[in-house]
């Protein structure tokens, strides 16, 4: 009787949340919110499970939340010239590529042999592939060795987790995650690649990969979350979303990510208690058992029918990660697992071992090896980092949260002394000499103003010159090529942006040295 009351009451918890939706209020209510301080206009786009508090949270976090809309309209405004901008620049750049750059295409022409780049081909490379074209991801045997000495070596708990040879393979997964299948295939020994659904979104957003360093007795497993991509719109909203749901014991945890692992739907928030809080075994064993399997084919019925099954609308990232990994842990005895993530990609890869902890997963956290992030959103607030670091950080540190310079992403969303978005574990933070700190906190954690513009400015302007001499200092691996050169011009306006590419995360892991003497942030 006593554990048929524990459960009822449990499934009568109270929840609590907050959405942030930009689309509800006019033009006019935003006006009336931002320029005369008008509460009741700032309330035209919030929703709560508190009602009565909500008036105080509009007065409490008023420019936080008019920034928060106006960049979300915005957004919303660009997202379809954003798209087709992104298929006009991954075309041209795949163009040229293919073609031997400028020079090749034009003799290409003059010949009748141009190449075309074909999207979904494993010759056809992502924007941020084209940034930065390297992608050794593994090194040869001697970095294999290194990283199956740190597992091995972590098994024992003779060393905490910070070492180069992962943080290499780390970063350098991160960066393939934004390419499509067939080009991560040809990378190491391939597992699997999925394509997940957003319900919130309704379209397939989160992108995720598995490899392993072998096909039999592997050492480790590593999973990879795609990141926000340059031409995106709906994820760079996500990251300037300030929605959150509050999981009871856990904490308060950005709604956007919750969304983009398929753990629910703002639309109707009682998504988020059923797969959070509800009888999660249950809902693995109706999504079917992997990736393609569960999209099965009526008879008579054609492909395009097929793929608006209902069955394919619940293949989500978290469910469908879960499963597999579990089936790699079980066939590989002796393997532990990493997760990682550039930007977006991070915020999920801290995400994933969040909610595994929330069910009970102690078996697979028992093999959980670490967590590497690059570039990461805050996820939840101070309570979520409390909880989390006490089940990661009992014996050695798992979790790295790495911070290139003035990287804007890492500072989203906003927090301040009464605001509620926390960072936790170790941030590893790289200046723009490649210097390394261990801190709590990135320094200027909110760099919006006009009193350090002057810094940001004026560290893109190195950050652009180095860019030219790199190449020459350490050698032709480091050399940054045209479109590199564009990203950093762009970074003379909006530094914190451009600052977040992938390629100053690889130097910072393979350039990067720690810090000898104080000295300042450059």
């Amino acid at each position: 009787m006593e554990t048929t009351k524990s459960k009822s009451e449990e499934n009568d918890v109270v929840t609590r949340y907050l959405i942030v939706r930009p689309e509800k209020g006019g033009v006019g209510d935003l006006l009336r919110y931002a320029v005369r301080n008008d509460v009741g206009g700032g309330m035209a786009f919030l929703e709560s499970s508190d009602d009565a508090v909500l008036g105080g949270l509009a007065a409490d976090y008023r420019w936080i939340i008019v920034v928060s809309i106006i960049v979300r309209k915005i957004l919303g405004v660009l997202g379809k010239p954003m798209e087709w901008s992104g298929y006009v620049v991954d075309f041209v750049l795949n163009l040229l590529s293919q073609n031997g750059n400028l020079s090749g295409l034009l003799w290409n022409l003059l010949r009748g042999k141009v190449v075309i780049p074909q999207r979904g081909t494993e010759d056809f490379i992502s924007t941020i592939g084209q940034l930065d074209g390297r992608i050794d991801l593994y090194k040869g045997e001697s970095l294999a060795e290194e990283i199956r000495a740190s597992v091995f070596a972590e098994r024992e708990g003779e060393v905490g987790m910070g070492d180069r040879a992962l943080m290499d393979l780390c970063i350098m997964a991160s960066k393939l995650a934004y390419e499509n299948a067939k080009v991560v295939k040809n990378i190491m020994h391939f597992v699997d690649f999925y394509d997940c659904w957003n319900d919130f979104q309704k379209e397939r957003s989160t992108q995720v990969f598995i490899l392993s360093d072998k096909p039999k007795d592997a050492n480790f497993i590593l999973i990879s979350f795609r990141g926000t991509e340059p031409f995106d719109a709906d994820d760079w909203s996500t990251d300037f979303d300030y929605s959150w749901y509050e999981i009871p014991k856990l904490g308060k945890v950005h709604m956007g990510f919750l969304e983009a692992l398929g753990l629910g739907n703002r639309i109707d928030t009682t998504t988020f208690k059923n797969c959070l809080l509800g009888n999660h075994g249950k809902t693995e064993s109706n999504l079917g058992q992997g990736g393609a399997d569960q999209y099965s084919e009526s008879e008579g019925q054609s492909t395009g029918e097929r793929e608006l099954q209902p069955a394919m609308v619940e293949m989500t990232a978290y469910n469908a990660v879960r499963r597999k990994l579990k089936s790699l842990l079980k066939e590989h005895k002796n393997a532990k697992f990493v997760v990682t993530g550039h930007s977006l990609g991070g915020a999920l890869a801290i995400l994933f071992p969040t909610v595994l902890v929330l069910h009970e997963e102690t078996e697979l956290m028992h093999r959980l090896l670490g967590v590497y992030t690059y570039g990461q959103p805050r996820i939840g607030n101070r309570k979520l980092g409390r909880f989390m670091e006490a089940h990661l950080n009992s014996l050695v540190p798992k979790y790295f949260r790495v911070v290139y310079c003035n990287d804007l992403v890492p500072r989203l969303p906003y927090d301040d002394k009464t605001f509620l978005y926390k960072h936790f574990g170790v941030c590893l933070y790289y200046n723009s000499l490649y210097v390394e700190q261990k801190v709590k906190e990135e320094p200027n954690k909110n760099f919006f103003g006009l009193r350090s513009a002057a810094a940001l400015h004026l560290n893109a302007i190195w950050e652009l010159i180095r860019s030219f001499i790199i190449g020459y200092v350490y050698g032709p691996e480091f050399k940054e090529g045209w479109f590199s050169t564009v990203a950093r011009l762009m970074g003379l306006i909006l530094p914190g942006v451009s600052a977040h590419s992938p390629t100053d995360y690889v130097n910072s892991v393979r350039l990067g040295r720690e810090r000898g003497v104080q000295m300042s942030s450059f």
